[in-house]
């Protein structure tokens, strides 16, 4: 194996030696800083305000919760909770542990990198990813798909010591606690198992290699049963899962680059698509100057673990692109070899035609409303607009826990329409209170801002249908009708009074002028 890793960087001068390593250094720094600047501006989505409702539970009550459902999601909500338990729970705190995974996962990149292709090679792939908007756009999310990344670098990383001839006892150890390490913050990342017993197979490293590699994939495996069992018991649904067509791999390189920027011009998105097949082309025709293990490495961790998720889809919808969050490593290592691999112009000339894009993608993640859910402009309109004795009424799958996760806010306006709270009913979400509670709660209420979350799987918004129409007819038959109308992102906002006076819809495009 020793020719495989022959490094580009073993041929540079003791100074740029040193630049490398600096270089190298300075990467998960970088991405740890994007990964913060401006993490409080985008609203916490669906998934986000359950972490927050679920890092203020009780260890008995997560225990709880986690034996029910959402299992999946176990190690990363003990991880909040810890979290919580020394600083305050909000979208800061529940933020930057994904800032510092990711930074991780960059480190990872670069050490991995190295490995592969020289000092070099881990410098310029741990930049790709450390700028790469979908990393910063995960890095400002309070969820696990951060950490599985992390680990799945750091995974890759301890089978690459191993494929390139390290025969250290350690590093096979060390694989299978990172699979498991992997396994547990969320199933989906055993996935890239197959993408190594690919690349495993590609490089033929002899029967010892393989053999060592098997066992401790599979120690790392079995690490993960209680989990494995836990999942097959809970039906734990995908909030939104993408069609899988035959479009599904350019709209999955396309999301890897920019991450749901709908706003982002058609021109930047050329610019990225072009700049990147680009550079993947370059490392496809001069495949014989470039370190070998990259291709080997990278292309089934690129491509294996969505075609098993893609094929997954056809027994059950799981095609979450969110899933994939583990693979965005493996376009950063190939797109930094193929640069490696033109000459110094086209580098720079690549370089300045993905800066304005990737620019603006960095300043559209961190706009309020670049979630599903702008759960604050919810805040801010019930604050400018709200009265003392408000109530408020929500609709849709978890929308109730708005009022969970910011609880100043919602201090003084009582939930008509709960009879509980989530965490007392080791649940997600709060449950429903009866037709004849609700109803009589309405009696009382003066004034009560209806909330309605759109932003929903295809089931749960029929549901969300069925029960906003019941809750409308409960209010009419209360006395209550609807006035002023906020039509925001993911969420619709109505305020039902007594009162005759006619009050004016403000349009969605005037919602961001609310102070």
């Amino acid at each position: 194996m020793a020719r495989h890793t022959q490094a580009r960087g073993g041929q540079d001068s003791p100074r740029s030696a040193a630049a490398l390593r600096v270089a190298g250094w300075a990467m998960p720094v970088l991405a740890f800083a994007l990964g913060v600047r401006g993490n409080t501006g985008p609203s916490p989505w669906t998934d986000e305000i359950v972490t927050m409702d679920v890092a203020r539970r009780s260890w008995p009550e997560l225990f709880a919760l986690l034996g029910r459902v959402d299992a999946v999601h176990g190690l990363h909500y003990a991880l909040m909770h810890l979290v919580g338990q020394v600083a305050s729970v909000n979208e800061f705190t529940m933020r930057v542990p994904s800032a510092a995974a990711v930074a991780v996962a960059v480190a990872g990149t670069v050490w991995l990198g190295r490995s592969l292709g020289g000092a070099r090679l881990g410098a310029c792939a741990g930049l790709a990813l450390a700028v790469a908007p979908t990393a910063s756009r995960y890095a400002q999310e309070g969820r696990s798909f951060a950490f599985v990344m992390a680990a799945a670098v750091l995974a890759t990383g301890a089978l690459a010591k191993v494929l390139t001839g390290d025969r250290r006892r350690r590093w096979p150890i060390t694989y299978a606690v990172l699979v498991a390490v992997l396994g547990w913050f969320n199933i989906m990342g055993l996935l890239l198992l197959a993408a190594h017993a690919i690349t495993v197979a590609w490089i033929r490293p002899g029967r010892g290699t393989t053999l060592r590699l098997a066992v401790a994939q599979a120690a790392g495996i079995t690490a993960t049963a209680p989990l494995l069992f836990l999942a097959l018991t809970q039906r734990s649904a995908v909030g939104t899962s993408a069609p899988v067509t035959a479009g599904t791999p350019l709209a999955l390189w396309s999301w890897l680059l920019y991450p749901g920027q709908d706003t982002l011009l058609t021109s930047f998105k050329l610019l990225l698509i072009g700049s990147t097949l680009i550079a993947l082309g370059a490392l496809a025709v001069r495949r014989r100057t470039s370190p070998p293990l990259i291709r080997a490495v990278g292309v089934p961790w690129l491509v294996v673990p969505p075609a098993l998720l893609a094929l997954a889809t056809l027994a059950q919808p799981v095609f979450a692109y969110r899933y994939l969050v583990f693979c965005l490593p493996a376009p950063a290592l190939l797109i930094a070899a193929g640069v490696l691999a033109l000459p110094w112009w086209s580098r720079v000339a690549l370089v300045l035609a993905v800066s304005a894009p990737l620019a603006f993608c960095h300043r559209a993640i961190r706009l309020e409303q670049s979630r599903s859910w702008d759960t604050l402009a919810v805040v801010r309109i019930l604050r400018v607009h709200g009265a003392p004795g408000d109530a408020v009424l929500f609709t849709g799958a978890r929308c109730g826990l708005i009022s969970t996760a910011f609880q100043e806010a919602f201090a003084r306006r009582t939930d008509l329409g709960r009879s509980g709270t989530a965490a007392a009913a080791d649940a997600l979400d709060n449950p429903p209170a009866d037709p004849a509670t609700l109803a009589h709660r309405l009696e009382g209420a003066p004034r009560v801002w209806h909330v309605m979350c759109t932003h929903l799987s295809a089931a749960a918004r029929t549901a969300a249908e069925e029960t906003a129409a019941a809750q409308e007819r409960a209010m009419r038959a209360a006395g209550l009708h609807p006035g002023r109308h906020f039509s925001i992102r993911g969420i619709e906002i109505t305020l039902e009074t007594r009162s005759e006076e006619k009050y004016a819809t403000t349009p969605k495009a005037a919602v961001a002028d609310v102070p």
